[in-house]
């Protein structure tokens, strides 16, 4: 499919694989979308900046940036972050269409219907769009798609319009008249509100006058505050609504001095907020912020897994105001007749912004259009002649995430003796096609069964978030593919039965592999030569300073199963590898937090007996401090105590040998290395299956007893 994307300050039209439909969305194919002009034009601008000038006005992904630099390199990062900007950004929020396809778990909307979306990364600028069900709105019968693609600007006027919460009469500004404060002005007079419209651009007051503005300022005639004052016979307004852009504060700094006392000032627009106390001290100004396109937003419960807010606690959340303002539009309460102009086909996108950037008067509204083409529904780019087979794996990936690009990806490109990337499948094409192109595989693609399906894959490595790892795992198996799966292996003890039932019906069935990568990192290889001798067992106390998550980050929720099962099981693994023995008793003790904002689940200490006597013990805390180091352990043996510090060294009291290195070194090349050994000598597993299992059953253990 066609999907429009943003790269060095410019746009283009890229073929992508077309998305799958969610079991929580809806398949849109798309008729028509909506440029937002100071939006999209801003992110343009930040795309043709240098990296270095990004870096300054974006200091919060500079920081994660720098964290990442420290555990993996300076090269390795900087290559990642130049190959996610080099391939494009996508663009676009706002759109409307038809339904061509449900999600499984959806209620209430049928193939065929006419719907509008939104949704930044969700309602992009493509022929079809994958979109969760509380982005997504019926458009009514008598209203155009043209202007039901204008959702999004909608609702982000009518939540800063009920965060000004207007009375019958009240004189209220609008600040900046482009499509936000078009319809602000309208919504607003639609409340009986008395409306002051003012901008730089005098064609946008007189679009606004023509939809009942009651007057309007240019911005450049005259004292603004003074003008207002005059107005409002000497009080001032009672309410502000800012929807200009400009780095500069002064605008809400006029916007303080134009109220009248005890008034409110609300924020749509992206203006400097550095606010000088006297301009609201003295008025006792209320100052208030409006978040997109209303109460929902932000929230994956709601946006992602599709839980709706009561109606009777939560009158107007995201998707009500979206179907709201489309019911105005369509009783013509809300008019855009005098902006919408013909939309410009998707082929024509650069010439479309190409205008929006040039010199002078901008439109108020660019629409994109798009032709139902069959061939727009194909999941699967074939991007170059598939290599010669000549013996390596034929792999492919499931996943293209943060974790896999960074980590599995450049590792598999140095082991390109061994390993031929066939495939790439992600969630969104964008990221398949990315991620294919960047590293030389022959397909990009969205959909899963096509790569069980294809003869030519050997391995599949399954990257994607958690919940789908078990699924995955055996619909993999049960087509006879070997598989690499990240950890966790599964989240419940039915999901991991399962797969173990596959094995004890297929006696002989295909490789599995989960990704506990540490028993294979260098100063575990070293632990491990230093303890093949020893006379007795081993003690081996394992601290973990995880590091805070907040409880609704997803890791916590279904999709992630906890730190305990999610990250945790790292750990049990290894003492699995570093005793060579099975664990045969599980404790588990939390701390019992006075504070909900600690949680039980990744604050403990568990300790696990093994069959050869050993004893291993965890502490896995998210209350330690950032800056100290995440992972440390200490072994004692035979008058040895052996100490790994955060996988950058491994140091030997009472006896000779160690290891140090000069970044983090967790073993994730080597385990790829073993996996590929195993494949090439048709040998054993590099882990076992008793082993996989049990690592998985001790975190199901430990969740339990948490829980008690």
């Amino acid at each position: 499919m066609k999907q429009l994307l943003v790269r060095s300050g410019k746009v283009f039209v890229q073929d992508v694989p077309a998305p799958t439909v969610g079991p929580r969305n809806v398949l849109v194919r798309v008729e028509r979308s909506c440029v937002s002009v100071g939006t999209e034009m801003a992110g343009i601008k930040m795309s043709a900046l240098p990296l270095y000038r990004r870096a300054i006005k974006q200091p919060h992904h500079v920081k994660k940036a720098i964290q990442m630099m420290r555990d993996q390199g300076v090269a390795r990062v900087y290559r990642q972050i130049k190959g996610r900007l080099d391939a494009g950004l996508p663009t676009g929020y706002s759109a409307s269409g038809v339904v061509v396809e449900i999600g499984s778990e959806v209620d209430g909307i049928s193939v065929g219907d006419r719907v509008a979306c939104a949704g930044a990364g969700i309602a992009n600028h493509a022929e079809l769009i994958d979109v969760p069900v509380n982005l997504t709105v019926p458009v009514p019968d008598d209203l155009s798609m043209d202007a039901a693609a204008t959702v999004t600007l909608g609702a982000i006027a009518m939540q800063g319009v009920r965060r000004t919460n207007p009375t019958l009469g009240e004189t209220v500004v609008v600040v900046g008249l482009g499509i936000l404060g078009q319809i602000t002005a309208q919504l607003l007079a639609a409340h009986g509100c008395r409306v002051i419209g003012t901008d730089v651009d005098g064609e946008r007051l007189e679009v606004a006058r023509q939809n009942g503005l009651d007057i309007g300022l240019n911005a450049g005639d005259g004292d603004f505050v003074q003008r207002v004052t005059k107005l409002t016979d000497g009080y001032g307004a009672d309410a502000v609504v800012i929807t200009a852009a400009s780095p500069s504060s002064e605008i809400l700094a006029q916007a303080f001095q134009a109220c009248r006392r005890k008034a409110r000032v609300v924020v749509v627009g992206d203006v400097g907020l550095n606010i000088a106390r006297n301009d609201i001290y003295a008025k006792e100004l209320d100052f208030l912020i409006s978040t997109s396109y209303g109460p929902g937003r932000y929230d994956p419960v709601y946006e992602e897994e599709g839980q709706d807010y009561p109606r009777a606690y939560v009158r107007w959340t995201e998707n009500r105001n979206m179907s709201e303002y489309l019911r105005l539009l369509a009783t013509g309460r809300v008019s855009l007749a005098n902006m919408i102009q013909e939309p410009f086909d998707i082929d024509e996108a650069e010439a479309a912004y190409s205008k929006l950037a040039a010199p002078g008067v901008k439109p108020l509204l660019v629409l994109l259009k798009y032709a139902d083409r069959a061939e727009a529904k194909t999941t699967t780019l074939k991007l170059q002649r598939p290599a010669a087979i000549d013996g390596r794996i034929r792999l492919a990936l499931v996943g293209a995430g943060g974790f896999a690009q960074g980590m599995h990806l450049p590792n598999i490109e140095r082991l390109k003796s061994s390993y031929e990337l066939r495939t790439v499948v992600s969630r969104t094409g964008l990221s398949a096609r990315t991620a294919a192109e960047r590293f030389g595989a022959a397909n990009a693609s969205t959909n899963y069964a096509e790569v069980l399906a294809d003869p030519e894959i050997d391995l599949v490595l399954i990257a994607t978030r958690h919940d789908l790892h078990a699924g995955m795992v055996l619909e993999a198996l049960k087509a006879g593919k070997n598989v690499f799966v990240e950890k966790p292996l599964s989240l419940t003890e039915d999901e991991l039965a399962e797969i173990e039932a596959f094995y004890a019906e297929v006696k002989d069935g295909p490789l599995l592999m989960t990704g506990f990568n540490r028993r294979f990192s260098p100063a575990i290889a070293e632990a491990r030569r230093l303890l093949a001798n020893r006379t007795s067992p081993v003690i081996v106390n394992y601290r973990m300073n995880a590091g805070y998550i907040p409880a609704d980050h997803w890791v916590h929720g279904p999709q992630g199963g906890g730190r305990n099962i999610g990250e945790a099981c790292h750990i049990y693994d290894l003492f699995n590898s570093l005793t060579g023995s099975l664990p045969t008793e599980v404790h588990a003790v939390s701390i019992s937090p006075s504070s909900a904002y600690w949680r039980r689940d990744d604050n403990f200490v568990a300790t696990i007996r093994y069959d050869d006597g050993s004893v291993c013990t965890l502490t896995y805390t998210a209350m330690g401090a950032k800056d100290y180091p995440k992972e440390r352990a200490e072994i004692f043996v035979d008058g040895k105590v052996i100490a790994l510090d955060d996988y950058k060294s491994l140091s030997v009291t009472g006896g000779a040998g160690g290891w140090k290195g000069t970044v983090i070194e967790k073993g994730q090349f080597e385990e790829l290395q073993a996996l590929a050994q195993a494949f090439k000598t048709d040998g054993q597993w590099p882990i076992s299956m008793d082993e996989q299992l049990a690592a998985t059953r001790v975190s199901f253990e430990v969740q339990r007893q948490l829980a008690l």
